[in-house]
């Protein structure tokens, strides 16, 4: 997976909350809405969300962890625990019932 520059990411989500409170102060002027969803889009775009709010969350921790946890974190999976095997497996038995 490829990830985005940290200083590109901190850039686009410092964009995107300029436009958020400019967003904020004047709902219905359409360039500024025009701009707030370019900056939510490319922020999208970058950190591979479908939505801007999700874009911003995720650019917000991919900033303040390291490479290898935010991935473990994007994985979903919780770490893997290498377990020995000091035993032999446990013995399979069959569920048909017998004749």
């Amino acid at each position: 997976m490829l990830l985005p520059a940290k200083a590109e990411v901190a850039r686009q989500l410092r964009r995107y909350r300029v436009w958020e409170r400019a967003m904020l102060a004047s709902p219905h002027d359409r360039t500024v809405r025009a701009a707030f969803e370019d900056s939510g889009y490319t922020l999208c775009v970058l950190m591979g969300k479908r939505c801007a709010r999700e874009a911003a969350d995720a650019a917000e921790r991919y900033l303040r962890t390291n490479l290898v946890a935010y991935l473990r974190e994007q994985d979903g999976r919780p770490q893997r625990r290498r377990a020995s095997r000091s035993t032999s497996p446990p013995e399979r038995r069959s569920t048909a019932s017998s004749p």
